[in-house]
């Protein structure tokens, strides 16, 4: 596989998530720091907005507002002329903190979950993902996930694709006019799912950890693999054509497409994702390398 040189954008995080490209910088969450930052290409950070409940998943309105899920207290924000308000409580609806999200160009939001209490030990369970609209109205488009996490949105809007963290897999949905799912299907499988067990015992049988991903103009994803330390490039159907390791044995939990060509790959790397250490530790980091297909869709 081609050899990709890695440069340090940002470091002394606490743990990254969410980056997004647009207007020129990169967007990126900081769960434990407990921001939502801008970072210029030189690693110039300037904090946005501070998100007390922990931000994760960001994305914008038509309008331009911003919106960002609010992981503890299940809650996506809207931020606007300096001022942060709520969009949607989805308190009852989700198991767990709230997680990534992508915006259709209409507006509708789709967000998933933990599906389960993951950083106080509970039994794992499966997730509904959730759509909220313009109006803040939340209904739930697709049940029985295996933590939804990290997804795209084809350039012609018509299909969603969401990895499933642990589900060993990428499942596409028919976007219809009114944000409704239809059609679910596998669009990439890395294994067999895992069987009933504990969270441990489920990890032990996961081959591919979906998190954080970007779509790109040959319609390939590239995936921070959370298990494995490292950011894969998916064909459909699930072939790894590419894999990229984190740098100094770090994981990769987020990844994004950007720059000005779109042909920069980010990466949100930290040595774990437990809050009982990252809360503390400031050793996350924002690396860049270059690829070759660029970025496409959404987000």
């Amino acid at each position: 596989m081609t050899e990709r040189t890695l440069s340090t954008l940002l470091d002394g995080g606490g743990f990254f998530e969410g980056p997004r490209w647009r207007d020129g910088s990169w967007w990126v969450s900081d769960f434990y720091r407990h921001i939502v930052s801008r970072v210029d290409p030189d690693g110039t950070e300037t904090v946005v907005v501070e998100v007390a409940a922990q931000p994760s998943g960001l994305g914008w309105l038509p309008d331009g507002s911003l919106v960002i899920s609010s992981m503890k207290d299940h809650r996506l924000l809207r931020f606007a002329d300096g001022q942060l308000t709520e969009h949607a409580d989805l308190t009852g609806m989700v198991g767990g903190h709230l997680n990534d999200l992508v915006v259709s160009s209409a507006g509708q939001v789709f967000v998933g979950n933990f599906g389960f209490d993951l950083m106080g030990g509970g039994a794992p369970a499966n997730a509904d993902l959730i759509r909220v609209d313009l109006d803040g109205t939340a209904t739930v488009v697709a049940a029985d996930m295996r933590f939804p996490n990290g997804a795209v949105i084809t350039p012609d809007g018509s299909t969603l694709i969401v990895g499933e963290t642990t589900g060993n897999r990428y499942t596409a949905f028919t976007i219809g006019p009114d944000g409704s799912l239809t059609d679910r299907r596998p669009w990439a499988e890395f294994a067999p799912i895992p069987g009933d067990g504990s969270f441990a015992e489920q990890l032990a049988q996961v081959v591919v950890a979906p998190d954080g991903c970007t779509l790109d103009a040959e319609g390939h994803i590239w995936a921070a693999d959370a298990l494995g330390n490292r950011a894969v490039r998916v064909a459909p159907g699930g072939a790894i054509v590419e894999e990229v390791p984190g740098p100094d044995g770090l994981g990769v939990y987020a990844c994004q497409l950007g720059g000005p060509d779109g042909t920069t790959l980010l990466l949100c790397c930290a040595p774990d994702f437990f809050e009982h250490t990252r809360s503390v530790a400031r050793e996350a980091r924002l690396v860049t390398l270059e690829v070759d297909v660029p970025h496409a869709g959404l987000p």
